[in-house]
């Protein structure tokens, strides 16, 4: 086996990570540091970096530490070790390895990944799926993201053709704005407050902050009806991705049709050359559960179903890894 060497995140490697992000294979702008610290009072930063003999970067792992446990960075959608292009499975052997003994001498005792959906990964990238198997990983949650594949021939349903022409007759306009205020206060807010008991997962503070560091990445298109809004959207858009972060409406999002009059604009125009569109998860319950509601509209769009896996690993378990490359 290759011999990698392993150490904690400092902040003087700011520029190296992020460095290592922008040509990842995997990666995607959630793990540049200025979206990983955005939170980072209520997480304890516990990231790694591997490197070859060389001292050449090979991979990092974004991370937090809870107790004597390692999670692959609990404040993102998702996460994992990140690679380089040309780093072959043999090689990833090695680096988790590396990374398995390092935590060892630390005493850590487990470590739960959230893996990265494949559509996500520049090519292909399923190197942490099949070393959770080898390391008898416990698949301990899956969701479900609903996903139109772009290069397809989908066919929206008639209920959403339907709604698209409510929209046009309720002469409904698209804005795509910069402040997220109105949005946040207005209508996600309220919405989720009301249906759920409970708040977005970002601030407006800090979707507003984030949005400033990634005026390309984080987009915010409204709804609007005489002046006044009616529904929006948040999208994150990576290289081959436009994912829907939030997606709401008021009362009237039916009868006016103003999602799938949004959503419509935005497959059919705006994002019409990436490769997928990710409406994002209808689970419930820790994957568990589905809403049947949220998951039949999204599906009517033409969007099917990609897994995300998560899965809890003994550290203990690495050295299974001695006899797998034979």
């Amino acid at each position: 086996m290759k011999s990698y060497t392993v150490r904690k995140y400092q902040t003087s490697d700011y520029p190296l990570w992020n460095e290592f992000v922008a040509n990842a294979k995997n990666a995607t702008f959630l793990f540049h540091r200025d979206f990983m610290e955005y939170h980072q009072d209520r997480f304890e930063d516990f990231s790694l970096l591997v490197f070859d003999e060389k001292n050449h970067l090979k991979a990092i792992l974004p991370a937090n530490r809870v107790g004597d446990n390692l999670y692959s960075h609990q404040g993102l959608t998702y996460g994992g070790v990140l690679l380089q292009h040309n780093i072959k499975l043999s090689d990833f052997v090695s680096i988790a390895k590396s990374i398995f003994q390092f935590l060892t001498v630390l005493e850590f005792k487990k470590i739960i990944f959230k893996l990265i959906p494949s559509i996500y990964s520049q090519i292909p990238s399923d190197e942490l799926q099949y070393l959770s198997f080898l390391l008898n990983g416990n698949l301990v949650r899956r969701d479900v993201l609903s996903v139109l594949d772009l290069n397809s021939s989908f066919i929206f349903s008639l209920d959403r053709k339907n709604g698209i022409k409510r929209g046009i007759k309720n002469d409904l306009k698209i804005k795509e704005e910069s402040n997220f205020e109105s949005f946040w206060n207005e209508i996600l807010i309220p919405n989720l407050s009301e249906k759920h008991q409970v708040k977005p997962v970002h601030s407006l503070e800090e979707i507003q902050y984030l949005h400033d560091k990634f005026p390309k990445k984080i987009r915010q298109f409204n709804v609007y009806k005489n002046s006044k809004i009616v529904a929006g959207t948040t999208i994150f858009e990576t290289n081959l991705v436009a994912h829907s972060q939030y997606i709401s409406g008021n009362s009237d999002k039916s009868e006016l049709g103003s999602l799938d009059f949004l959503h419509d604009y935005l497959i059919s125009s705006v994002f019409k050359d990436k490769k997928y569109f990710d409406f994002g998860i209808s689970n419930e319950n820790q994957g568990k559960n589905i809403n049947e509601g949220l998951l039949y509209w999204k599906e009517s769009f033409g969007a099917r179903s990609v897994v995300q896996n998560f899965y809890e690993i003994e550290i203990k378990n690495y050295t299974l890894l001695e006899n797998v490359l034979i």
